[in-house]
């Protein structure tokens, strides 16, 4: 089974795990409908939002029990 990381792209992560939109959303994490080409990784998103490190490690543990319940 495939893991998600910090350096996961969007792209991917929305891929993998469609469930992964709502819970960006709910983090206020990137409009992923607008218009951007490239949102870039995780990591990047969350700290454009001033997430700090440990925010952006509880993200990639929820989004991967998100992932493994599935």
């Amino acid at each position: 089974m495939e893991k998600i990381t910090k350096d996961i792209e969007i792209e991917d992560l929305v891929d993998l795990l469609p469930e992964a939109v709502s819970y960006l959303r709910d983090q206020k994490i990137r409009c992923l409908r607008c218009g951007e080409p490239i949102w870039g990784t995780l990591e990047k998103a969350s700290e454009e939002k001033g997430y700090s490190r440990e925010d952006i490690d509880r993200f990639v543990d929820e989004l991967n029990s998100i992932l493994e319940k599935k």
